[in-house]
């Protein structure tokens, strides 16, 4: 075999060999990430519907915004956990102003989290 064909193609697997896999989502830090049920960008925020046992508030989230080559990523996590003991299990709507979080209602935003189907 050629040589330069040989430092040819071991340089091209080489290339491929780099590539990082895919991560799963359910890996970090996407397993922090509380699942949204709805989520809807306003001219006053973002509105994000999670579940609530009754005592869910925003004082309960945090969020971590990313900019990359003009991308913006927004991620939320729950800091506390809801802790009310309620017959039925259900949802809140949480908003968070564009001035809030830091971002330009013009440009668009990249969510997180994962999405999930309410069970009840």
């Amino acid at each position: 075999m050629d040589r330069r064909l040989f430092l040819t193609a071991a340089v091209a697997l080489a290339g491929c060999a780099t590539l990082p896999a895919p991560r799963p989502v359910s890996s970090p830090p996407y397993a922090e990430l509380e699942p949204v049920y709805g989520a809807t960008a306003g001219r006053g925020g973002l509105t994000l519907r999670v579940a609530s046992n009754g005592c869910t508030s925003r004082p309960d989230f945090t969020f971590y915004v990313e900019k990359q080559r003009g991308a913006v990523q927004i991620a939320f996590a729950r800091r506390r956990i809801d802790a009310c003991k309620s017959a039925a299990p259900g949802t809140t709507e949480l908003t968070f102003t564009w001035a809030e979080l830091g971002l330009d209602p013009r440009n668009p935003v990249f969510l997180l989290n994962p999405l999930a189907a309410p069970v009840s």
